[in-house]
């Protein structure tokens, strides 16, 4: 049996594929429709739709407000490179970073076997550090990972 959150991300998942990856919708009118809190709008959108998933969601509060989700697509590596790093601000968790990894393998950037040792290398049992430590040497380790990979792919 699939949770509530999991019945309004296929919902917005299939409204995004019938509308060229770009919604605008109400989200106290979603939340009528799913007979639940706007929050569950809010926490849906905050952890299944984002930057790192390859999504954009913008807001506008007031009584004509609306939340608008945007499917990025991926150009080119080099644009998707810049923007990982761009993003980074020197730390990441393990989430993000996973999140990031499965992206590049979900638009086959990488393969399935540098998905996985990509991901093994970012989980915090393997860092052996401290937390906080943790997620700066994740990031150096993610960044340094996607340099190489980009790197090679260019040569």
């Amino acid at each position: 049996m699939s949770s509530l959150s999991d019945e309004i991300e296929k919902y917005l998942q299939q409204k995004l594929n019938d509308f060229q990856g770009k919604i605008k919708i109400k989200r106290n009118q979603l939340a009528q429709n799913f007979d639940c809190a706007p929050s569950q709008i809010n926490y849906v959108l905050d952890t299944r739709f984002t930057i790192e998933k390859g999504y954009v969601v913008e807001s506008q509060r007031g009584g004509g407000g609306f939340i608008r989700v945007i499917r990025v697509k991926i150009n080119s590596e080099k644009e998707f490179f810049q923007n990982v790093l761009s993003n980074l601000d020197n730390t990441i968790s393990q989430r993000k970073a996973q999140a990031i990894i499965s992206r590049l393998y979900e638009n086959k950037l990488i393969s399935q076997r540098e998905c996985f040792m990509m991901k093994v290398a970012v989980q915090r049992s393997n860092l052996g550090v401290d937390s906080s430590h943790r997620d700066f040497i994740r990031a150096n380790i993610l960044s340094s990972m996607l340099e190489v990979i980009f790197k090679l792919e260019g040569d």
